[in-house]
């Protein structure tokens, strides 16, 4: 399999072959540019005024409160918080709420500077993986030994660049719906199966046939993220 430097970490997310790499090379990305904002990006301003204006999600606050050390997170909020005030609720209020203004500032409670950026890496990263699995036989056996891609991700995969796949397309979507439909087959019996050992017909029995984490991964399937295992329910040893 060729490597460049467009391939290379499309490579790196697929091989390991367990769970969706989309999910991976999300994780990588919004990993990355979490250390980005809260290093490098401090001393570039225009970032700075892009962060003002967006601001983040939870989940990629949380992310670089984890990843970033204290002041770079607390110079972000204070120019964002200064800005929140400046633009949208002033220490001296006018008479009425200005519903422009309003609108533009729900607009920023739902927006986020990383959300933005991943979204848009993701279509760029979308495009290699049709690309390579279009030209490399190699890529192609290694995307059909994924164990699944999850259901975000398989809307993302078939509906985007759908001109780059070209005559492709209905090729790469059997592929792909092999990944996600035949694991949504296994966790519909899975679910179904947990469901059954509950039913007061099947005698107390706690043959739970490997389905205990079945809501735990049908949830990463459906929303592509992971409840930690130590919330998972202790159940009756099978």
């Amino acid at each position: 399999m060729q490597e460049n430097i467009c391939s290379i970490p499309i490579n790196d997310v697929f091989m390991p072959r367990e769970g969706c790499p989309m999910c991976r090379m999300r994780d990588m990305l919004e990993h990355r540019k979490a250390e980005y904002i809260t290093g490098a990006a401090m001393m570039e301003p225009s970032v700075r005024v892009k962060t003002n204006e967006q601001g983040f999600c939870f989940r990629h606050f949380e992310m670089m409160v984890h990843i970033g050390k204290r002041l770079p997170n607390a110079l972000i909020l204070e120019s964002h918080l200064k800005q929140i005030s400046d633009e949208f609720v002033p220490k001296i209020p006018p008479k009425k709420p200005d519903k422009k203004k309003m609108a533009a500032l729900e607009a920023m409670i739902h927006d986020c500077f990383i959300c933005r950026d991943i979204k848009q890496n993701m279509e760029n990263m979308t495009r290699i993986v049709h690309a390579m699995w279009i030209a490399e036989p190699e890529f192609r056996q290694l995307y059909s030994e994924q164990q699944f891609i999850c259901l975000e991700h398989f809307h993302l995969l078939m509906n985007s660049d759908q001109k780059g796949l070209g005559k492709n397309y209905q090729a790469f979507y059997e592929a792909t719906s092999r990944l996600t439909g035949g694991y949504l087959e296994k966790l519909s019996d899975d679910i179904h199966h947990f469901c059954d050992m509950f039913d007061y017909r099947n005698g107390g029995s706690n043959n739970f046939a490997g389905t205990k984490d079945s809501i735990e991964r049908s949830i990463e399937f459906l929303t592509g993220g992971k409840i930690p295992t130590d919330v998972v329910e202790d159940l009756p040893d099978e």
